[in-house]
């Protein structure tokens, strides 16, 4: 059995950054909390924390007094700061630098529309730790909108500032961007501004074109990860017989039947060494 894995699948080099940024701070010290999981893969995460990270809560800030808590590539919004600071906490920030630049174009986007009685809209997912961040940068005055049935919430009578997540399809802010327009009372006053990280977004066209040279897919990813359901998607519609697994063990036989050609992929918030288990597991069982 042929087996192949996707040599740009992988970690981004935010979730890059932030891992190494952690393992430093690990090889100084014994113990680091980490403010939600570093990144959104269980397997990566158990291997940090038996090296001495811990990952905690907003409410497990309190008894954190002394310590150094990490702050992960999706950022946080700048109450987290505030109250890191006045409990004497020490930061790590590993916020990801592009994650960094669309906050800083959030907090203007939101200076902009409030004189206009405007408002700012984001292309996310509800609840995710990148958005939570970005909208604390409009002191949560935005909408956050994931497809198209959610543009109800949008007051098209007033000016409207749309910005996206980073890890968002590029063809679905593009679409979305379209239909405010097309539902604006006054289109000019719609301002788009294409935040989408293209280390991501590129990926989609790629892992298409991969997917689809193979008998059968896995695509490796945390059950956690957002950017893995879009690319795992991707995969799937490209290739039918593409299987989402979190590690090797998942893995079925009948899966394997009458296949001679294997691809493995994953998010971006799956490791290389994840990528290559999987593929010496599947060596072992052919």
């Amino acid at each position: 059995m042929q087996i192949e894995i996707d040599d740009k699948s992988g970690f981004c080099f935010g979730v890059v950054r932030a891992i190494g940024e952690a393992e430093k701070a690990l090889g100084e010290t014994d113990r680091v909390y980490s403010l939600g999981d570093i990144v959104h893969n269980r397997i990566e995460v158990q291997r940090l924390e038996e090296m001495g990270l811990k990952t905690v809560t907003h409410e497990d800030m309190e008894s954190l007094s002394g310590s150094r808590l990490f702050i992960r590539a999706h950022g946080e919004p700048p109450s987290t700061y505030r109250k890191a600071e006045e409990l004497g906490i020490r930061v790590i920030d590993a916020t990801c630098p592009v994650v960094a630049k669309l906050q800083e174009r959030v907090k203007r986007a939101y200076l902009k529309m409030q004189p206009v009685e405007g408002q700012v809209v984001i292309l996310g997912k509800r609840g995710h730790a990148e958005v939570v961040g970005l909208a604390g940068q409009a002191d949560n005055h935005v909408v956050v909108i994931e497809k198209e049935e959610d543009m109800e919430q949008i007051d098209f009578t007033r000016p409207i500032y749309f910005l996206s997540q980073t890890t968002q399809s590029i063809a679905l802010f593009e679409h979305l961007g379209e239909e405010m327009k097309r539902r604006a009372s006054n289109p000019s006053q719609v301002e788009i501004c294409d935040t989408i990280c293209r280390q991501v977004s590129g990926r989609e066209q790629h892992l298409a074109e991969f997917a689809a040279r193979f008998d059968a897919v896995f695509f490796v990813c945390g059950k956690k990860s957002s950017n893995g359901k879009v690319l795992y998607e991707v995969c799937r519609r490209s290739n039918p017989h593409t299987y989402n697994i979190e590690e090797a063990s998942e893995i079925r036989e009948e899966w394997l039947e009458g296949v001679e050609k294997v691809g493995i992929c994953g998010a971006t918030s799956t490791p290389k060494w994840l990528m290559q288990r999987v593929a010496d597991h599947l060596a072992e069982m052919k």
